[in-house]
């Protein structure tokens, strides 16, 4: 065993504890309350395919696309010529040089406007831009990506003051690194129990605390910090987000993290002694940080699902051009069912994932419809598959997938990261809301609308007089949404016509199933709700499937609509309709998996093993090993304090 790691002597926690309904209420105060834009997603979860709010599938402006084209080829010469993932991976760093030079290149500014020296790209392209660059080095979009997506620029670019834009931006722009600081040793999806606490001191605030996976804060120069204000007389306090020095007097990075994959990433723990922050750097009100998270997140999500389209692609180049060379028993191997079978999966997968990500990036920016389900929907989808491809390509290239990069080149063969690519995906089902949490998420804002009109019913707080209420706004909202569900254009054998052109494939036909699907689905919610009513909210298994399969039926219309648009442009469009066919004949067989474990499962006994599982009741199943973990704590101890360790904080030039 590993000797135990110098441990801070044992103080009490300051871990804020807090009830399950207590921390359930911070969530749910953090999230936007309203719907003022439509939502496709929020509608198809209602039982309504609105198809015609990304259909026609909306197009960027064209000096839009002159410029992020040009910028797309300038960072592709780069990626080709500078970056060297073999030596990324090698020696666990990105070289000082390469980051510099994307800094030249402008590429810590693509979501910056062009006003504070940003290339002011579109969602789209910079998405694109991160499926390019993420794809000659994973860890390298990982930076990109906390820069830009959660780390200072995007929450000052919707909530900064004009003071605070003119400030940092133009930095952000060219120069300095940005990291998003949330998660705590022992808090991470629950922030009701965040620990980091701003004391407000004059014109100042004062940051005590530690934060845990700060991706990029080895290296930042700027952070948005999440800390909790205590409440005051005329204060209101709770958590708010700061832009923080990150060479300030009593930062320390204390560690730099290395996991399985992505070995090039900068996340360490940082501590925070006694830190002065001008008012002046809080972003937002006191009490608004968790707001402004979540709102960050709406559009941020979308860079990894980015990167998972790219990760798509090259397995879909590696799998061809390996298929077409390795023969087993006198063919090539692709040319056998079961290695085929995987090449037309992640082949049909990238192309609809492609599909879904471009659709909610081009809604993003045209900002008329309201795109917190469909990112949520693409950050879930994209790295459930995209981890899913990765482990397909490794299957496929056998042995050879397990081996090395450098071990396949020093015995003169091609040197394909298949091994990589699958540890290097596999943090994305974690990454920025774990799946489970991804589904939580989705599962609320799925059911808003009968919270909305029912929810007081099955709140035990609310008065009997609130209840009744409730009870006669849901008896006038259910009689108008029920009848609605039973029959719909799914039903019709000519509607969506448009997608079943002479001498394609038939769309048409998986559109009338989403239809119908969509409506089975508002179906099944709305029963679970009145089987479990308060209970709900527990039922996690099955509100994961409700939303994997809201998930699949996204998928499916923004592979056909895509399919569509390539037609009408003359751009491969034969072939976009006989992918997303495949596709969605493949995405059809998981929905009705999916249908029939709404109510056919384990759930229950699920429940009682873990409860023998905890109670130690199977312990004598463990017998037979030898342990070969450390000693140490599970969680390590984040008690406030200076910090007895050395600052590995190393700043970019």
């Amino acid at each position: 065993m590993s000797a135990p790691s110098a441990q801070r002597p044992s103080a009490p926690r300051t871990t804020p504890k807090v009830t399950e309904r207590e921390a359930r209420q911070v969530a749910e105060e953090a999230r936007e309350q309203d719907w003022r834009k439509p939502s496709f997603a929020k509608e198809l979860f209602l039982g309504r395919l609105r198809l015609d709010l990304i259909h026609p599938h909306p197009l960027p402006a064209a000096e839009d696309v002159r410029r992020g084209e040009e910028f797309l080829a300038r960072l592709r010469a780069f990626c080709e010529t500078s970056i060297d993932s073999a030596l990324i991976e090698r020696e666990a760093r990105i070289p000082d040089e390469v980051v510099n030079g994307l800094k030249e290149l402008g590429a810590l500014g693509m979501k910056i406007d062009v006003k504070y020296g940003g290339l002011g790209l579109t969602q789209v392209y910079y998405n694109k831009a991160l499926a390019l660059v993420g794809s000659a080095s994973p860890s390298i979009g990982a930076l990109l990506s906390a820069h830009q997506s959660i780390g200072v620029p995007q929450p000052l670019k919707i909530f900064g003051s004009q003071e605070q834009k003119d400030t940092f931006l133009p930095r952000l722009a060219r120069t300095d690194i940005s990291a998003f600081l949330l998660t705590e040793p022992d808090v991470g999806s629950d922030p009701a129990r965040l620990a980091t606490t701003a004391v407000p001191d004059g014109d100042d605030y004062v940051l005590d605390g530690v934060k845990l996976w700060t991706t990029n804060g080895v290296v930042a120069d700027l952070l948005v910090v999440m800390a909790r204000v205590p409440k005051a007389e005329g204060r209101k306090g709770g958590i708010t987000a700061f832009v923080v020095e990150a060479d300030a007097p009593g930062i320390t990075v204390e560690h730099r993290n290395a996991f399985m994959g992505l070995r090039g990433l900068e996340n360490g723990v940082t501590r925070f002694h006694q830190v002065r922050v001008p008012a002046a750097n809080r972003i937002g009100p006191e009490g608004a940080g968790l707001k402004i998270a979540l709102t960050t997140l709406n559009t941020g999500r979308l860079s990894l699902p980015a990167m998972c389209v790219g990760s798509g692609k090259w397995c879909l180049k590696i799998a061809r051009e390996w298929s077409a060379v390795r023969e087993q028993w006198g063919r090539p191997v692709a040319r056998h069912e079961a290695v085929g079978a995987k090449i037309s999966f992640i082949a049909a997968t990238t192309f609809a994932l492609e599909a879904v990500v471009d659709l909610s990036s081009q809604m993003a920016d045209e900002d008329r419809n309201d795109i917190r389900i469909e990112a949520a929907l693409a950050k879930l989808y994209g790295s459930e598959m995209g981890c899913l491809m990765a482990d397909e390509l490794v299957q496929i290239r056998g042995g050879r997938g397990f081996e090395t990069a450098e071990s396949l080149a020093a015995r003169g063969e091609r040197a394909v990261p298949a091994e990589q690519m699958l540890r290097d995906m596999r943090i994305n089902r974690i990454f920025e809301g774990s799946t489970e949490i991804m589904h939580l998420l989705i599962a609320r804002e799925a059911v808003d609308a009968h919270l909305k009109v029912a929810g007081d019913i099955i709140d035990p707080d609310k008065p009997l007089s609130a209840k009744a209420r409730a009870g006669a706004n849901a008896a006038g909202f259910y009689a108008k949404w029920l009848p609605k569900l039973v029959a719909g254009p799914g039903q019709l054998p000519r509607t969506y016509g448009e997608f079943h052109p002479a001498g394609h494939p038939d769309l048409s036909a998986h559109l009338r199933y989403a239809e119908r699907s969509s409506r089975k689905l508002a179906r099944s919610t709305f029963y679970a709700m009145s089987r479990w009513q308060g209970r709900m909210e527990t039922k996690q298994g099955f509100l994961g499937r409700i939303v994997d399969i809201g998930a699949e039926l996204f998928a499916m219309s923004a592979a056909c609509v895509r399919a569509e648009l390539l037609r009408g442009e003359g751009d491969h469009g034969r072939e976009a309709y006989q992918l997303a066919d495949t596709f969605c004949r493949q995405s059809r067989i998981r929905v009705e998996e999916l249908f029939t474990r709404l109510w056919s499962n384990t759930d229950d006994l699920d429940r009682k093993v873990v409860d023998g599982v905890l109670s130690g009741t199977y312990t004598w199943l463990e017998e037979g090993i030898v342990d070969p973990s450390g000693d140490g704590p599970w969680i390590a101890d984040a008690t406030p304090g200076p910090s007895d360790r050395e600052n590995v904080h190393r700043p970019i030039r």
